[in-house]
């Protein structure tokens, strides 16, 4: 499990992973995105 997180962060801390989260940012600022992500989540809370 240990390997898994220092993965995840090695990856968090590359060019890409900041790229990667600078989108997901842009993504989550736009309305109809979140309302796409609370549709699907409420769906998985629902199972």
């Amino acid at each position: 499990m240990t390997a898994l997180l220092n993965r995840i962060k090695r990856f968090a801390r590359s060019p890409q992973g900041r790229g990667a989260a600078a989108s997901l940012r842009r993504a989550a600022a736009d309305p109809r995105r979140r309302a796409q992500a609370r549709r699907l989540f409420g769906r998985l809370r629902h199972r």
